[in-house]
């Protein structure tokens, strides 16, 4: 392959020089977008499991807060269970499993959220491997 490069003009090889690496580029345009895509398509179902780990929380809030209200009444009407007592430990129930839940949903939306989920590494890998093409034309 030396033997045909050293038998065409400057001018050609600069041409097809420039046009390699313009294709290159394009190529690597297309792997950004087509990557960032696919990072944000990520990001949206991790916000999307957030979402509903928070909306489980606010519920499981609402049930706690009910539970200890219907708690003290309970202890303020007197210190045996009555049907009161049992409908609080009910609400109480309820609401540590709902806590649960949503903790589990908010702890994997932040881990789709994660900072490495949005590195472009096949468009970093094929950058580095397309310089390497054109140091090794150039010399």
């Amino acid at each position: 392959m030396a033997d045909l490069n050293q038998n065409k003009p400057l001018s050609e090889l600069i041409g097809s020089l420039l046009a390699d690496v313009t294709g290159l580029i394009r190529k690597e345009i297309t792997l950004a977008k087509t990557e960032a895509s696919e990072s944000l398509s990520r990001a949206l179902g991790g916000l999307e499991t957030l979402g509903i780990g928070l909306v489980l929380a606010i519920g499981a809030l609402g049930v706690l807060l009910s539970a200890a209200v219907t708690g003290v009444t309970v202890l303020l009407v007197g210190q045996g269970f009555t049907e009161t007592a049992a409908s609080a430990l009910a609400a109480l129930i309820v609401g540590l499993l709902v806590g649960i839940i949503a903790w589990a949903m908010i702890s994997r939306g932040f881990a789709a959220l994660r900072a490495n989920n949005w590195k472009l590494e096949r468009t970093a890998a094929s950058i580095g491997r397309d310089a390497e093409v054109v140091k090794e034309k150039t010399s």
